[in-house]
């Protein structure tokens, strides 16, 4: 045999095609849930020194309980004879903090939920299982795994190919005029756009989520903490980036003219707040026009920073940086970029789908539990676990989506019922790639073949249609990476730079 079969025979070991659908899922298993649930693993709600604080995580082996309530493990064949979902349950420990003093007594771990298992991942029962024992249970032992098992119904998740999270795309628009720096910024089960633009003239507007309307960019950098000074340092020797900042700063709303005195006020950061707060809140206090001036950019603009004060000098420098590359790109200084270039996108499968899934219902589930405190407290009852924690609302949530295919956002198609028309076809299912755009519209860049597709992408298999170029599936030998922790590599990085962190 000579060494280009013995290289593909090895490649082409049962299991290896969908490998990447398991590797991504087990990496859910071991970080994605902690990771899911950090920014929102303590519960308070309004009974005065009380709290609940969600400790570590333990996903159990997939099981069922019976009608006499009583639990055993299944198999999944099992689960699709008797049309149930292969699932594990979830036991969560549960901390009271009375006081801000969290008690050493604690609940325990409490059982919240089931969260559907991927067949042949890390908590699927055929793990470890030779081949014999699999085959007296009625399973395939050459059976890939890759998928789940919801109502007895095999469904696979489809990768989802969007534009890299927290990275900056800059483009020229169609009519040559402006100029925009856009940024996807991504927390688990949320995700903002952030918008930069520059004008013509040189002039930069911003946009986020939960704004009515376009903020003047040095409106928004003062609210942020940055005076007219800051700015300008910031803008280091790029000569064009300095008159455009010049420019700005000049023709600000914070620059407030008294019209007796004809003297300049130059607002601060609270009344820059102030301002925002007005256009977010019209006709309310001041008080509460401020409030939600600071709840829109701690919680809407570039999530991903950060979402308290300490971050908000961070992202005014993010901001900058976003407005320095549409300066660069307006002038011609460096080329704008390529959306369907393949280093300017990511594609997220089972893993990334089923951790933002349950940040989305796990944000439901501390909202039940915090509404049936409050309500038994209310009624002066004596809190017990069983009362308050309803194992159902997370369950539901998440079997939903999968049952459906409806996610996050309103993805449509996420979760498809498995193509078992033959071994082949499973495989080609299980590694096929969606785009998230609409296939009403042309889009023909986006479903044109890229050069950087090579490798990673067939060139050649796609569906005829609406959908073509738009539903890919990966190229044979493409090998995908599950990521790696970004502040580890964040910190590899600054200690290379010798870069200080703010």
């Amino acid at each position: 045999m000579d060494s280009k079969n013995l290289l593909l025979s090895s490649y082409l070991t049962p299991g290896t095609l969908v490998q990447h659908q398991i590797d991504s899922f087990n990496r859910f298993l071991d970080n994605g849930i902690m990771k899911a649930m950090g920014p929102q693993s303590l519960i308070e709600p309004n009974v005065e020194g009380f709290a609940l604080k969600i400790g570590n995580v333990r996903i159990g082996n997939p099981s069922i309980i019976e009608a006499d309530s009583s639990r055993h493990s299944i198999m999944p064949n099992e689960a699709r004879l008797r049309n149930i979902t292969y699932a594990a349950p979830i036991y969560m420990e549960v901390v009271p903090v009375i006081r801000g003093i969290e008690k050493t007594a604690n609940y325990g771990e409490v059982y919240v939920g089931d969260l559907p298992i991927m067949v042949r991942s890390n908590a699927c029962n055929m793990k470890g299982v030779s081949r014999t024992q699999l085959m007296e249970s009625g399973e395939d032992p050459d059976d890939p795994g890759g998928y789940f098992i919801i109502k007895g119904v095999e469904r696979a998740l489809i990768g989802l190919d969007d534009v890299a999270s927290n990275r900056i795309i800059t483009t020229k628009e169609k009519k040559g005029s402006e100029v925009k720096s856009r940024v996807f910024s991504s927390t688990p089960g949320f995700r903002a756009r952030c918008v930069v633009t520059r004008n013509q003239s040189g002039i930069f507007s911003v946009d986020f989520p939960t704004v009515s309307r376009s903020l003047e960019l040095t409106l928004l950098l003062t609210a942020l903490g940055m005076s007219g000074k800051d700015i300008l340092n910031y803008t280091g020797n790029m000569l064009p980036f300095k008159n455009d900042m010049l420019l700005n700063i000049e023709l600000s709303s914070i620059n407030k003219r008294d019209p007796e005195s004809k003297a300049v006020h130059v607002l601060n950061s609270s009344e820059a707040f102030l301002e925002i707060g007005k256009l977010a809140a019209p006709g309310q206090a001041k008080e509460y026009q401020m409030k939600r001036a600071e709840m829109q950019f701690d919680s809407y603009l570039l999530p991903h920073i950060g979402s308290g004060e300490g971050s908000r000098i961070e992202k005014a420098k993010y901001i900058l940086e976003m407005a320095r590359k549409a300066t660069a790109v307006a002038n011609r200084i460096i080329r704008q970029d390529d959306k369907d270039h393949y280093a300017n996108k990511r594609t997220r499968f089972s893993g990334e789908l089923m951790e933002e899934l349950f940040a989305y219902a796990f944000r439901f589930f501390l909202k039940e539990v915090k509404y049936q405190i409050e309500r038994m407290s209310a009624r002066g009852r004596r809190l017990s676990m069983q009362s308050i924690i309803s194992p159902d609302t997370l369950t539901e949530k998440i079997a939903y989506a999968m049952g459906t295919g409806t996610w996050v956002a309103g993805q449509t198609g996420v979760s498809q019922v498995l193509d078992r028309t033959n071994l082949i076809s499973t495989y080609a299912h299980l590694r096929r790639v969606k785009s998230p755009l609409a296939k009403k519209h042309p889009h023909f860049r986006a479903r044109d073949v890229h050069g950087t597709q090579w490798g990673k992408i067939c060139p050649a298999e796609s569906p005829e249609g609406q959908e073509v170029g738009l539903t890919k599936y990966l190229a044979l030998m493409a090998k995908v990476t599950v990521g790696a922790e970004e502040s580890s590599a964040e910190q590899e990085i600054r200690k290379l730079a010798d870069i200080k962190p703010v």
